[in-house]
């Protein structure tokens, strides 16, 4: 499995270009984890309603093909992006949500911070306040999109959607319950536990940084 991390990334260049890996690979091609950081957006799931779009603003709004309704991305949140072949790992739709969950779930706990998912909604919640949201596509039995964890962000903009949905939902993030935060350890800590999850020791894992040639169909 190889570790991408892309840094800052404005986020309609990185959808494309987890759309074009997916249409790329075979069963030969490796899995990739992407981490990144986006600047300010709302993304709007293809279960989306605009109501659920109170007061964008100055934030760009984007339509994607990922579950889910609206959330928003910015700096200090991290993102991964699990480009997995579903198939070749053995896992179905439901059980790859659950690993990704459970991942999140055992990192928070090593921040001695008790979270769990919800049977009614995908994502995990401290309490109340919700900490993490996920939305995936499947295509060609392969994954896309992911996972957003808030760790050190402006919580504000999430007061201008309703957050996947809900109105009035609350929203947490890592540095309510711990300073300092250290966003490049949270990836480290998440990605090995992602991995690890889907079938991946450390041994599995090499790790770099910036966006996959696509011009081809990526290789090992």
């Amino acid at each position: 499995m190889v570790v991408r991390d892309l840094g800052m990334q404005p986020y309609e260049p990185v959808w494309e270009a987890m759309k074009t890996f997916t249409a790329n690979r075979d069963r030969s091609v490796a899995d990739e984890l992407w981490c990144v950081q986006h600047p300010p957006v709302y993304t709007q799931g293809q279960a989306g309603k605009a109501e659920h779009i109170l007061a964008p603003g100055d934030i760009p709004v984007v339509k994607v093909d990922r579950g889910g309704q609206v959330t928003y991305h910015g700096p200090g949140q991290l993102v991964i992006y699990l480009l997995v072949d579903l198939a070749r790992a053995g896992l179905g739709v439901r059980q790859f949500v659950d690993v990704i969950e459970q991942a999140i779930v055992s990192v928070l706990a090593g921040f001695d911070i008790t979270a769990a998912p919800r049977p009614d909604a995908p994502g995990v919640y401290v309490g109340d306040a919700k900490i993490a949201s996920l939305g995936l596509r499947v295509r060609r039995g392969c994954s896309f999109h992911g996972l957003a964890l808030n760790v050190d962000m402006d919580m504000a903009p999430f007061t201008r959607i309703n957050p996947c949905g809900y109105a009035g939902l609350p929203m947490c993030q890592l540095a309510d319950f711990v300073s300092p935060t250290d966003l490049a350890r949270v990836a480290d800590d998440l990605t090995r536990a992602l991995a690890a999850g889907i079938g991946y020791p450390d041994s599995d894992l090499t790790h770099t940084s910036g966006m996959p040639a696509l011009s081809q169909p990526a290789q090992h």
